[in-house]
């Protein structure tokens, strides 16, 4: 892995100025999106479209969805219907990520940026996956 910057921020339960001032504090210059869905209403200011005009508009970052660092729609459901708890689901993300060589294709698509941000989906109740992405990209948690 480069020496990118990365750190992860949730879609949910922040404010767009919240949302937005973390960004330009990190000088963030990729936010992407590893939402499996990023259109539904809960995303509020933060659905897929809206976020590929506000990101570079207001802070000159590019904004890419990449759904191949999302998890398994199964996966996924198993953990927000609490039928998996964490360690489950943390565990079975793993699996899917080094199963798709995630280190080697995250450098390959997102290895020219410094500052990244993984956007996810953790709130008070609920962690998400970004985090995992960040430990197995090899970098700890702000």
């Amino acid at each position: 892995m480069n020496d990118a910057e990365l750190f992860t921020l949730s879609a949910y339960e922040t404010s767009a100025e919240a949302f937005f001032k973390a960004l330009r504090e990190h000088h963030t210059d990729l936010v992407l999106d590893i939402r499996l869905k990023n259109e539904n209403q809960l995303c509020g200011f933060t659905k897929g479209r809206d976020l590929a005009f506000f990101v570079p508009a207001l802070t000159g970052a590019d904004y890419v969805h990449d759904v191949r660092l999302a998890p398994s729609p199964a996966l996924l459901d198993g953990y927000t219907k609490h039928v998996t708890n964490w360690d489950g689901y943390r565990e079975g993300y793993e699996k899917e990520m080094e199963a798709q060589d995630v280190a080697s294709y995250f450098q390959s698509r997102y290895g020219k940026y410094r500052h990244i941000c993984l956007l996810g989906t953790a709130t008070k109740k609920r962690r998400s996956h970004s985090e995992a992405l960040l430990e197995l990209l090899g970098k700890k948690t702000d």
